[in-house]
């Protein structure tokens, strides 16, 4: 019986999301598996991968193919660098300890890449959103602006009839000298 670990899809339309599952070759894609390994979620960023490593490089030592999407995932979490280095101990390359002292720095270095990629995506979105908010505060300055010169317009418009007012004004006083005179 050849054994697949490979993705189960679950979850609604248009946001799929996986378990990660070893399979008889022959079983339908979301049918009958053998172990549920974890869950992939694609629909976050930096997608989440949660696999068990443990149960992961068991079934890989027993022979388990991977599908090129999950072997993907697994040298992502690091599984099949595990798998590689448990070989070099039973060949007697290295000791175990040689072993996990590896994968510990290379844990470590992949941890620090994805906490400083995690860290650049929350700082793009701050900056996104800082950008978003100068833009509409100097749109809305814009249109305040705009208001405020038909306001001076309007303003402007009056004034010249204000001007002519004074004129006016004269002449009814001139008129008033005139009713002074008849009084």
């Amino acid at each position: 019986m050849a054994v697949k670990i490979r993705l189960s899809r679950r979850g609604r339309k248009k946001m799929a999301i996986y378990d990660v599952v070893v399979a008889d070759a022959r079983a339908p894609r979301d049918g009958r598996f053998i172990d549920k390994l974890g869950t992939y979620n694609p629909n976050t960023d930096p997608a989440s991968i949660n696999i068990n490593n443990e149960r992961a490089l068991k079934w890989l030592l027993n022979g388990a193919q991977p599908t090129d999407t999950v072997k993907a995932m697994l040298s992502y979490r690091g599984v099949l660098l595990q798998k590689h280095l448990q070989i070099g101990v039973l060949k007697g390359a290295i000791t175990q300890e040689q072993a996990d002292e590896k994968f510990e720095a290379w844990k470590a270095s992949k941890d620090t890449a994805i906490t400083g990629k995690v860290d650049r995506l929350t700082q793009a979105k701050i900056d996104a959103r800082q950008k978003a908010m100068d833009a509409e505060t100097a749109k809305n300055q814009a249109r305040l602006d705009a208001i405020k010169k038909r306001e001076d317009d309007a303003k402007a418009a009056a004034a010249p009839a204000v001007t002519e007012a004074p004129a006016e004004e004269e002449t009814p006083a001139a008129s008033a000298e005139g009713e002074e005179s008849q009084a």
